[in-house]
């Protein structure tokens, strides 16, 4: 190969011609490697959000509560009573599909550094989690590697893993998503911003040692798609220590509880580049970095290197001279390494705010460049657009309802319990967890973070994405997934106070996948705003195509919400012998549904379609019937009716509580597997029948009886019969899938 034939530095960083450009313009110099390297991975898709910030910019961020909103590690909210919740979504999608085990382990132990660099302690972990079908043998050995990573580091650390998602679909054999949100707590007076303020402060790095791990890591990474090389980046996925990061969360509470720190950043994507630039220039200051004194378990690291490794476990915080000492002493405490890197300098000193690498104080400049040009002069890409061209033909072809010889088999294949999945995770650390994996959404009692004092008050959690809604239609598949998350919140009691959302979608070098993105982001804020919900936080996934194939635009919605008396247990997906059940959001008196986006369409291959419609009016009454029931106490069991319909809605009720269904009223199978919203079963004692059915008129919510829980077998009938299976053969479907696919030893690299 002749020097000619050589691919240039900044290409091969990632760099286009025209970025390039603008790095010289804004240098007024040919950058160097060092320079080039940090400027690449700062204006990555991952750390930039270069193609998706003109349209995020849509969306609410502001609301009662609301203390931070997008742009720091997390969004905070105050909670009442003196505290402060924080909540952050993240995606390690395509480190975990090279290396499953510790991309996903590094995912939970840097969303885990996202919360407590706010001043917070993580209280719980969350994983929506897709992958290919099951019966790929390398989705199966993806699923296992992301589930043990998860448990191996969220276990080790002491934080639960309390809820999720788990899906299995196509569209994700070759790009798993692995996404993972943490919720922490603290005192509102403890939260702390990734600033540095002040002429002549320190910037110390605490925890592990630099290594060559996650040189490229998830600023790369997750900026290309995947091809047959892939396998080659391996090297690229951080390794990570859950011991380390025990003693470093204890650690960094200690200094804050101290006032010891004026601004601390943790180090996760594009690493000290990231870390020193966004605090200097959050704070309007420049900073020397001394890339030297960096603890490197590595020899011959280049300096460049040290700068954009992506190792696991540190943090960048900003003390002053006076508070250094006692901040090295309670490291110490704490078996934590602390360095001095860093001086906070004056933003004129160098030249307006002048992130200067040197090696060594007073020794020689490495790099030079104004730390606001790595933090938020990214280009910003108004990438074209265009609905795909067969979209018209695609809303004119609606999936045919299965037949009543289909419908047994249809509703057996739709059912897999994935609290398998979640058994392999502690979800009772801290004893908080009312309501934990396999419910409708989560609850946690609320407990004051700095005396333990339970407030008599819950936060609820749900995670929710739909992939089939969105590939119909995006803009209105969202605002369907939003709605979904706010009744399940439902269903648990509680209300919900703000959004956080990860947004995975494909190239978007790709016209349509844009499209995909714009449509979403309008369809998250008219929901927000008919919900008025701000959104706080959030993380944006590009590039999750594998061999030019994008995946379905999926959107993940996480949603924090407030039980706000906590008195009792919600009364779960359940139900007992002989209550009776009833449907509230539907009289099943209308049309025939659409099955367009369903699960039982898209097992057949059915894509199209126009999806149900959905009116957030409405919606709204069923949510407020349905929290108020569930406060009142007189419910012995609610579901909602999202995934699956109501025909899986009402198989989860009768698996879980070993209890036969007994329906009798339903027109035919459409009305059964449609995925209509603002649907929701409960059950409730003969006794209680005419009240429910009196507060759903009174509240103007459809309302229908569907029949009875009883017997050992799942009946549903109409016009004539549609489903006759044992209870116990239900069960045995629904419990053995997913440990008999993912433990049977056919999984493979």
């Amino acid at each position: 190969m002749t020097d000619a034939d050589a691919t240039p530095i900044h290409r091969a960083l990632g760099l286009t011609d025209t970025e390039l450009h603008e790095i010289v313009e804004i240098l007024g110099r040919e950058p160097n490697r060092l320079e080039l390297s940090m400027y690449s991975v700062m204006w990555s898709e991952h750390c930039s959000y270069k193609s998706s910030r003109i349209h995020l910019k849509r969306l609410p961020t502001t609301g009662e509560g609301v203390l931070v909103g997008p742009g720091e590690n997390a969004g905070v909210m105050d909670v009442g009573d003196g505290i402060a919740a924080a909540i952050r979504i993240e995606s390690h999608n395509h480190p975990s599909f090279i290396e499953p085990y510790q991309g996903a382990a590094t995912g939970a132990g840097g969303i885990l550094r996202d919360i407590f660099t706010m001043g917070a302690r993580p209280i719980a972990l969350m994983d929506p989690l897709r992958f290919g079908p099951l019966d790929d043998p390398r989705s199966r050995w993806v699923a296992e590697g992301v589930v043990s990573g998860i448990s191996g580091y969220g276990n080790s650390v002491g934080v639960p893993t309390v809820g999720g998602e788990v899906v299995f679909d196509e569209c994700y054999k070759g790009n798993p998503l692995v996404n993972v949100l943490c919720l922490g707590i603290l005192p509102v007076e403890r939260l702390v911003l990734a600033k540095a303020t002040g002429t002549g402060n320190l910037a110390v790095l605490l925890g592990s040692a630099t290594g060559r791990d996650g040189i490229g890591g998830v600023s790369v990474l997750a900026s290309a798609g995947f091809d047959e090389g892939s396998e080659d980046k391996r090297p690229a996925v951080q390794v990570g220590d859950p011991f380390e990061e025990k003693r470093l969360i204890e650690a960094c509470l200690a200094l804050l509880d101290a006032s010891l720190v004026v601004g601390i950043q943790d180090l996760g994507g594009a690493g000290l580049t990231c870390a020193a630039s966004e605090t200097a220039s959050n704070g309007g200051m420049g900073m020397d970095f001394d890339v030297a004194a960096v603890p490197r378990r590595e020899l011959g690291m280049e300096p460049f290197e040290v700068m954009t490794s992506e190792s696991q476990e540190r943090m960048l915080a900003i003390v002053t001279p006076g508070d250094l000492p006692e901040v090295l002493r309670l490291c110490e405490k704490w078996e934590v390494l602390a360095t001095v890197v860093g001086k906070v300098t004056d933003p004129d000193e160098h030249g307006v705010g002048a992130l200067r690498i040197v090696d060594g104080f007073g020794g020689a400049v490495l790099a030079d460049v104004p730390a606001s040009s790595l933090h938020d002069a990214a280009p910003l890409y108004e990438r074209p657009m265009a609905a795909p061209a067969d979209l018209a033909e695609r809303q004119a072809n609606g999936p045919a309802a299965p037949t009543r010889d289909e419908a047994t088999d249809a509703l057996l294949g739709l059912l897999y319990d994935t609290t398998w999945v979640s058994s392999q995770y502690d979800h009772q650390l801290f004893l908080n967890t009312v309501e934990g994996p396999g419910g409708d959404a989560v609850v946690l009692r609320l407990k004051h973070p700095t005396t333990g004092a339970d407030t008599g008050r819950g936060l609820a959690l749900t995670t929710d994405g739909n992939h089939r809604w969105c590939a119909v239609n995006p803009r209105l598949g969202t605002a369907m997934t939003l709605a979904e998350s706010i009744l399940n919140l439902a269903c648990v009691g509680a209300r919900p106070i703000a959004v956080v959302n990860c947004l995975n979608f494909g190239n978007p070098e790709h016209p349509e996948v844009m499209w995909q993105l714009s449509e979403t982001v309008d369809g998250l804020a008219e929901a927000c705003s008919a919900f008025a919900l701000p959104v706080i936080g959030g993380n944006v996934s590009l590039y999750n195509e594998s061999r030019g194939i994008d995946i379905d635009p999926t959107p993940v919605i996480g949603l924090l919400g407030m039980v706000d008396e906590l008195t009792q247990r919600p009364p779960g997906v359940t139900m007992a012998q002989g209550d009776r059940l009833v449907l509230l959001g539907d009289d099943l008196t209308g049309p025939t549904p659409s099955l367009a986006g369903s699960a039982v369409a898209w097992a057949t291959g059915a894509k199209g379609g126009q999806l149900p419609p959905f009116d957030a009016q409405a919606h709204t009454r069923v949510v407020g019937l349905v929290r108020a029931l569930v406060n009142e106490g007189g419910l012995s069991g609610v579901h909602d009716a999202s995934s699956g319909g109501l025909g899986v809605a009402l198989a989860e009720m009768s698996v879980r509580s070993g209890v036969g269904v007994n329906v009798n009223c339903m027109p035919g199978t459409a009305q059964l597997f449609t995925e209509a919203p603002s649907r929701v079963v409960v059950a409730v004692a003969p006794a209680g029948l005419a009240g429910l059915l009196a507060a759903a008129a009174a509240a103007g919510v459809p309302a229908v009886e569907l029949g009875a829980a009883e017997g050992d077998r799942f009946l549903v009938a109409g016009a004539g019969e549609l489903i006759d299976v044992a209870v116990v053969d239900l069960t045995a479907t629904w419990r053995d899938r997913l440990p008999d696919a993912l433990g049977a030893g056919t999984t493979q690299a």
